[in-house]
């Protein structure tokens, strides 16, 4: 995690698609209609290229050559000037992802932003940037939503951080993470009193997660016995 620490078918793929199968019926009882449909999909279609061609990758490709001084901001831990002004004119992670959202760095910018913002204690502007992050693959839905618990917990809006941190062990696939989240999950539930819980998530995590190196694995025995204790 950084610090705290990216074959589907396009909506006018799908359209032509829908036309497609029901071209038949159509073209027979009204050509005219027909042409009419084809055209507006055509239109669909050339427009998307268009925008992928005009907007999309020169965005993706001047978002990706600003977030490079923000990101050496983020890891010298200096977040105010990662999240607004990394300096050599560059924007940081708040003005990348403002401005080049639909890129793909564009979309990334929105999590580090929301990570800057949480370190800088300001947790509704990290919620709100994190719930419009799109995260994809195997880290990045455990990262998203394991930062959304984290935020909720400073809150101390417990059941959303319970729920953020559930769904982060639920997420994308990675053990370390995974066991990390599961770990604090088990630890809010115990400060909440709720034993029963707590332990079947630590339990979860010594048998799901067994890893000799991970310092929540370590531990989990301690955990164990504590909340079977106070049962």
């Amino acid at each position: 995690m950084a610090k705290r620490k990216t074959a589907k078918a396009t909506d006018a793929e799908v359209e032509v698609q829908e036309v497609t199968a029901s071209a038949q019926p159509i073209w027979q009882n009204n050509q005219n209609l027909l042409l009419y449909i084809v055209g507006g999909i055509s239109l669909i279609v050339l427009g998307w290229w268009g925008y992928k061609v005009l907007v999309v990758e020169p965005q993706q490709e001047e978002a990706v050559n600003a977030m490079w001084q923000a990101q050496l901001q983020f890891e010298r831990d200096s977040f105010r000037l990662a999240l607004e002004n990394p300096g050599g004119g560059y924007e940081g992670f708040a003005g990348i992802a403002d401005k080049f959202g639909s890129s793909d760095a564009g979309n990334l910018a929105k999590y580090y932003a929301g990570v800057c913002c949480m370190q800088l204690g300001d947790f509704d502007k990290a919620i709100e940037y994190l719930e419009d992050y799109s995260a994809a693959g195997d880290l990045l839905p455990i990262m998203k939503n394991g930062v959304l618990g984290d935020c909720y917990s400073e809150k101390k809006e417990y059941d959303k951080a319970l729920d953020f941190y559930e769904k982060a062990t639920n997420a994308g696939n990675n053990d370390i993470l995974a066991a990390y989240y599961l770990k604090k999950l088990g630890m809010l539930q115990e400060y909440q009193g709720n034993k029963d819980a707590a332990l079947e998530s630590f339990e979860r995590l010594r048998r799901d997660y067994p890893n000799q190196s991970s310092p929540e694995w370590r531990d989990i025995e301690k955990y164990i016995y504590r909340a079977q204790a106070g049962k």
